[in-house]
């Protein structure tokens, strides 16, 4: 086997190359996706630190009330955030949500269309399909290094791996529920004289709404379980506290922000999960 170690192909220098080149040759690009990603998570930090904490405790407790019509919702939330205030981690989480809100929304805005793109030319999906599983099956730390060479340490490169690792769910899903339309309502549409666009809007997108809003869901699932790898290049949030007890190895500190983080999760995935009509019941 030694003749096939001594020929080692070069593929880490390659990488490193590539990544040499785009340090050297786009500069300026980098620098102003950086400048406009910090702007956004800055505007939504500023959304959610602004008010004081109770003020938002209860504008989450009337949007989980609002949207899902639950008593028993409404006070877990109310009694989640309560709980995150009282063991002096709003902050950190506001930092989270910032983060995974705004990963989420990058993911939604990239991913619905590609996915719709992706349904409508089997070819492309055929194609792009190794490239959902590389992003999805590498380990982050790989991708990370280049993120935390090109954009620096912060929230940015965070955001940016955050964003590569969730991207594939809502393409999946989207592409999943668009093709997924029965055929017989895409031919009533052609016979009514509908146009591509009208289709698209009237017929195959709210056939595909309850896919996409799994794909989203499961873009804010993978988005939180980011927290602590970001951490690693300087992300603020709950990922912060979490290493720093791990490196201290205080049961009771990562306990404190494990809950806090499933506090999140479940809030999260209640108030966006896609609602199950009853049988029987009128849409």
């Amino acid at each position: 086997m030694n003749w096939l170690t001594d020929h080692k192909l070069p593929a880490g220098e390659w990488a490193r190359a590539g990544v040499d080149w785009l340090t050297d040759n786009a500069e300026g690009f980098f620098d102003g996706i950086s400048v406009g990603l910090e702007t956004i998570i800055d505007g939504v930090m500023w959304l959610l630190q602004g008010p004081p904490p109770l003020v938002m405790v209860a504008l989450f407790s009337a949007l989980s009330f609002y949207l899902r019509r639950s008593y028993r919702l409404t006070a877990f939330v109310l009694l989640g955030m309560l709980f995150i205030i009282n063991q002096g981690l709003w902050r950190e989480t506001t930092e989270t949500l910032a983060l995974v809100l705004t990963a989420t929304a990058i993911c939604m805005v990239i991913g619905v269309p590609v996915g719709v793109f992706c349904a409508h030319r089997p070819k492309f999906y055929e194609w792009i399909r190794p490239v959902l599983d590389l992003m999805q099956t590498v380990p982050t730390f790989v991708y990370l290094i280049p993120a935390l060479v090109l954009f620096g340490l912060g929230m940015v490169p965070g955001l940016v791996s955050t964003v590569v690792f969730a991207l594939p769910s809502p393409i999946r899903l989207t592409q999943l529920g668009i093709s997924s339309t029965p055929k017989h309502l895409l031919e009533a549409g052609e016979a009514f004289g509908a146009t591509p666009w009208q289709r698209l809007t009237k017929i195959e997108l709210p056939y595909a709404l309850p896919n996409i809003m799994a794909g989203l869901t499961q873009a804010i699932m993978l988005s939180l379980s980011m927290v602590v790898i970001a951490a690693l290049v300087g992300a603020d949030g709950l990922g912060v506290p979490t290493l720093r007890a791990l490196n201290t190895m205080n049961i009771s500190q990562g306990f404190e922000v494990g809950v806090a983080i499933v506090l999140i999760a479940i809030i999260l995935d209640r108030l966006f999960r896609p609602i199950r009509r009853k049988k029987g019941k009128p849409s």
